[in-house]
């Protein structure tokens, strides 16, 4: 049969030698190779591979797609297995989109480097000898391309890996970092680094300066776990920056020496106002007194995440999250919580520095925004510029306002920035038991600011909420609900409100009223309510209803009506008050209901400012019937003379329908439906 094998036929398959002469040519072919790798080895060995400087110099330069010049001595060899590369005066360039400063430069750099690394794996070098080395390492502009990744321009830029080392020198060490972005630049320099068998035995330290944006900032920077780091393991490290008054400590573990991405890193910052601190990377937030913050800063990409949040600003708490995106445009979002804020430290909201406040009063403060003397409103301007520089999301709870007058607790505020449109809205918070809500625009991108204020009070009652100014919560059971709708111009809230128009309105529904004599700055509100409501105030005043309010034109504001109809008085009121200059001019008048022997029948005025309001008790109204009470008593008998203080009853009880619809003046009418002509219709003479 044909596969049946015979004696002397060749052996074929796996185990069959090779032929003589194919043997002897692989033979041949092998020391051939090992010859000519030899005479290769020896040529560098003996020659140090300085012939191949300029050949270095153009490969390297074709495949990193950059110029690399050796301006001195240059060695590249075998040693006797390692890769020995020495190189005087090193340059290796940037890109050209980059900084004129070369990528990297050196008068030295000798190492020692395992060849296989070379091909796989990270680079691995025996030993590493570097004297006066410079690193400028950049981002481009969109942060897409950086100085460190080589080949193709267009490929995105790779996280920066330093190479594994096991014995190294450096010393002058310099490194340039700039991130056009944020914008960022740094220049740092490293002290020098002695390390034999993967060990360096100290902390390794970096120190210099640099600017974010337009702020000068000073870094020092500690390795604290250099050996693990040579050796590829944790990354330790500890960095304290100053700037603009702000002291920042960061510290953490990192998965590289040069990449924080995805890395939790504790954050520890205190200043003298946290507005300053902000400010350094283009956030504008109203001003703080001394704060101190801790927390956890995880980089994503160009998002900033802090969470964990918690410090104090002044004597307030505070405690949340903060994430910083640095996309296009720079974007803040904060959602923070606070258990009790003091007042004083809410003050920059409306313009005022807290300082100032704490120590010398909101008048003061508003002096040192630019208002004029003796005024309260601030005129500190809105920073428009930055306001349109970057976006903004605020949601902010307080539990309870520490305030010595007003119980103020339950603060809601969300606030939003859009392209310059700052929104807090809605602004809510109890008070006193009632609740009051708001939205307030100021729109930067109409220039001046288009500014709106739309604040409502729920039913409050009046007990709690005026029982720092005098009233008696036991014996009040009126309450007090109303709206302030107003819109102006102006980049400051003082130009706002002087600019207003509008309408004030708060009304009084049926309820009783008991106060005590009391001060208010300087206005007596206790002797104001004798005046206005008869007597010694032993029993609390039976109020039908009643309605002060107030029509805004050009930041004036006149009475338009001021009504309140109580069991015995009608009580009314008519002038205004003024936004512009704060200046007040009101007159208010009690007419009995029944007949009276004694009643004084005379306006009791209120005048001053804002700041410092005064109770005109005797007006020139009392002085004249004063006048022709003593004129009685000498053309006729004294007891005439009582006759000028005669109330004969005749005040006309108010409808109370248009007083708690909060009408205007022409819509108001007596009980019996006339209209009313004794009261104030939204003219005024104040200026």
């Amino acid at each position: 049969m044909d596969d049946i094998a015979h004696p002397g036929d060749p052996v074929i398959g796996p185990e069959a030698p090779l032929p003589g002469p194919r043997r002897h040519w692989l033979r041949n072919t092998l020391l051939a190779i090992v010859g000519i790798v030899f005479a290769v080895w020896l040529v560098l060995f003996i020659t140090k591979g300085r012939f191949l400087k300029h050949p270095f110099e153009r490969i390297a330069g074709s495949l990193t797609g950059r110029t690399i010049t050796v301006g001195g001595d240059f060695q590249l060899y075998f040693a006797p297995l390692r890769i020995k590369f020495y190189a005087e005066r090193l340059n290796v360039s940037n890109p050209a989109w980059a900084a004129a400063k070369p990528l990297f430069t050196a008068d030295k750099l000798d190492a020692r480097i395992a060849p296989l690394s070379l091909l796989f794996g990270r680079r691995h070098l025996y030993s590493l000898d570097l004297a006066n080395g410079a690193v400028d390492l950049e981002w481009d502009k969109a942060h897409d391309r950086n100085t460190w990744t080589f080949g193709d321009p267009n490929v995105h830029g790779k996280p920066l890996q330093f190479p594994t080392i096991d014995q190294a020198t450096v010393t002058g060490t310099t490194l340039h970092y700039g991130d056009p972005k944020m914008p960022l630049l740094a220049d740092l320099k490293i002290d020098p680094i002695t390390s034999t068998n993967g060990r360096i035995g100290q902390a390794v330290s970096v120190s210099g300066t640099g600017r974010v944006r337009t702020t000068p900032f000073r870094v020092d920077a500690r390795l604290l776990s250099p050996d693990a780091t040579v050796n590829r393991g944790k990354n330790e490290i500890a960095l304290r920056a100053w700037a603009a008054n702000n002291v920042i400590d960061v510290s953490g573990t990192l998965p590289s020496i040069a990449g924080i991405e995805g890395v939790p890193l504790d954050v520890h910052a205190t200043g003298r106002n946290l507005a300053e601190l902000l400010h350094i990377i283009g956030v504008a937030i109203p001003q703080t007194r001394h704060y101190t913050l801790r927390g956890q800063l995880v980089e994503d990409g160009s998002t900033y995440k802090f969470t964990r949040l918690r410090g104090r600003f002044g004597d307030s708490d505070v405690a949340g999250t903060l994430t910083v995106t640095n996309g296009k445009r720079l974007r803040l979002d904060a959602d923070l919580t606070t258990q009790q804020l003091d007042i004083v430290d809410a003050s920059p909201f409306l313009g005022y520095d807290p300082d100032i406040v704490a120590s010398k009063g909101a008048v003061a403060a508003a002096a040192a925004t630019g208002a004029g003397p003796r005024r309260i409103i601030p005129d500190t301007k809105l920073p428009i510029e930055t306001m349109q520089q970057f976006d903004a999301g605020l949601d902010w709870k307080v539990h309870v306002v520490k305030s010595r007058n007003v119980p103020i607790s339950n603060v809601a505020l969300k606030l939003t920035l859009d392209h310059g449109r700052l929104a807090a809205s809605p602004l809510k918070f109890s008070m006193a038991r009632g609740d009051l809500t708001s939205d307030i625009v100021f729109d930067t991108r109409q220039r001046p600011s288009a500014d709106s204020y739309d604040i409502r009070l729920s039913p409050t009652p009046m007990g709690r909420l005026l029982a720092g100014y005098g009233v008696v919560e036991a014996g009040t059971t009126g309450t007090i609900k109303g709206r302030i709708k107003l819109e102006g111009r102006g980049d400051t809230i003082h130009d706002s409100l002087a600019s207003a128009s509008g309408r004030i309105a708060f009304v009084i529904p049926k309820g009783t009223l008991w106060a005590r004599n009391a001060q208010l700055s300087e206005l007596d509100i206790g002797t104001f309510a004798q005046k206005m409501f008869e007597g010694k105030l032993k029993d609390p005043v039976a109020l039908n209803c009643g309605l002060i309010a107030f029509t805004a034109r050009g930041g004036i504001a006149a009475a338009d009506p001021i009504l309140i109809d109580t069991s015995k008085n009608v009580i009314t009121g008519k002038g205004g008050f003024s936004f512009r200059d704060e200046a007040i001019d009101l007159a208010f008048r009690a007419d009995g209901k029944k007949f009276s022997l004694f009643s004084l029948q005379s306006p009791v005025g209120i005048d001053g400012t804002f700041a410092k309001p005064g109770l005109n008790v005797l007006s020139s109204a009392l002085f004249a019937r004063a006048g022709a009470a003593a004129g009685l008593s000498l053309v006729a008998t004294p007891v005439a003379g009582l006759l000028a203080f005669v109330d004969i009853g005749d005040a006309k009880a108010a409808a109370c329908g248009p007083v708690l619809a909060g009408a205007h003046a022409a819509a108001q009418e007596t009980a019996k439906g006339k209209p009313r002509k004794d009261v104030g219709n939204g003219h005024t003479d104040v200026k």
